[in-house]
């Protein structure tokens, strides 16, 4: 059944942040609720069931749906999470092209080595916030993978850059706008990369994604370098961003240390159900925009053409129907687990079928670096002082208040 909530929820939903749609549709007993957002009426969904529907390909498309202080930020215009139909599955191909076990894998030990780098750099200088060290180590890491040469680009600039694209994306204001100018400039270094690939100038290995990217044909022809570049861009972005998920386990391994010593100790059975659960538990992205360019109905709500409609991520990641006791953070429920099974439970990046839908081909690698980061901060000896590890859920994106500072360096 279908609930309308009050005229606007705009203050409330910046009030309450995360749990927003959820603790309505619990109040509510409904999955599907109609509203305002900044006036503009909007239906709001949770579930696994309106996740199978909002990520078919069929009903929904994202095109005009995402507020421009969101698109200029993470995506971009012409990017692949802005295509639709044949368009998005030809692009998909590519990026999942990229994603295989051998090329997870070299990322990983680059991860790894850039993190061993990172600490031997740092030692004896006592304390280090986790956010800072990890968003330089993931940079530098993705900058190898992508075959880009680490002396192309000031790191720290655009370690600064990508992370603007992160901490600014649903603030309005200045600090949005001069990141998305920012960002204006990192798309022109990756446009550069690109003209030089294809000119001779550079030589990227044949299977990076610099190589790649550079060489890729839609229709017969090469993308234009601009959009090439977003696409850089939305490879590099994402795995800084891997840097929240990082923060999280090593809040995660603090509440709960009895993991930490199983990992220290050698015991790794349970290294990639830790990593999905800290994938559910903690608040990355809220939720996930969209407009109605098929007619459907969910819960005896007809949805009709153009309009807007939005899906709790977080929401549907704490839904007790599929996740019993969801305020619990329990790794051993991931035990056996597999998207291929369970597509439309666990969408903290999308739902469906990497190769079908709009679920992130990037899950794979969130995953992997997830896995070697909770490794390494278990084996570590690092501790953690006394500090404020709090998660405030009506700020976005959410990160603990700290940046989770390491000592013992």
């Amino acid at each position: 059944m279908m609930r309308t909530v009050p005229f606007d929820s705009t203050l409330a939903f910046l009030r309450e942040g995360y749990p927003f749609i959820a603790s309505r549709c619990e109040a509510s007993g409904a999955d599907v609720l109609t509203t305002r957002l900044a006036l503009h009426p909007v239906t709001l969904l949770r579930g696994a069931e309106a996740a199978r529907v909002f990520y078919d390909g069929r009903h929904l498309t994202r095109q005009g749906a995402m507020p421009a202080l969101v698109q200029h930020l993470l995506q971009d215009e012409g990017s692949v999470q802005s295509l639709d139909g044949a368009a998005h599955h030809r692009r998909k191909k590519m990026f999942l092209s990229l994603m295989g076990p051998d090329a997870m894998d070299r990322l990983g030990a680059l991860f790894e080595a850039e993190w061993d780098h990172a600490l031997a750099r740092l030692h004896d200088s006592g304390r280090v916030r986790l956010d800072h060290l990890s968003r330089v180590v993931l940079t530098r890491a993705a900058l190898r993978w992508c075959g880009i040469g680490l002396e192309a680009v000031g790191v720290p600039r655009l370690t600064t850059e990508l992370s603007l694209m992160i901490d600014q994306v649903a603030r309005p204001g200045p600090a949005n706008w001069y990141a998305r100018w920012r960002r204006r400039g990192t798309e022109r270094w990756a446009s550069e990369l690109v003209e030089q690939v294809r000119a001779g100038g550079l030589t990227p290995p044949p299977e990076s994604p610099l190589a790649v990217l550079a060489a890729h044909t839609e229709d017969g022809d090469l993308l234009p370098p601009r959009v090439a570049a977003v696409e850089i861009l939305n490879l590099l972005r994402p795995l800084l961003a891997v840097s929240r998920f990082i923060e999280f386990a090593a809040v995660a391994l603090v509440r709960h240390p009895q993991w930490r010593d199983t990992f220290a100790a050698g015991d790794e059975r349970d290294l990639e159900p830790f990593a999905q659960e800290v994938r559910r538990f903690f608040p990355f992205f809220p939720a996930v925009p969209g407009r109605v360019r098929a007619p459907f109905r969910i819960q005896d709500h007809d949805f009709r053409i153009g309009d807007r409609v939005i899906l709790d991520l977080y929401g549907t990641c704490h839904d007790r129907r599929t996740f019993p006791d969801p305020d619990s953070f329990r790794p051993e429920r991931f035990r056996g687990w597999s998207w291929q099974e369970d597509p439309f439970t666990l969408i903290a990046q999308g739902a469906g079928d990497p190769e079908e839908d709009h679920r992130c081909p990037g899950e794979g690698s969130t995953v992997a670096l997830l896995e070697r980061a909770v490794r390494l901060l278990s084996r570590s000896g690092l501790t953690m002082p006394p500090q404020d590890l709090s998660i405030p859920l009506n700020r976005f994106p959410a990160a603990p208040r700290s940046g989770v500072v390491l000592a013992g360096l």
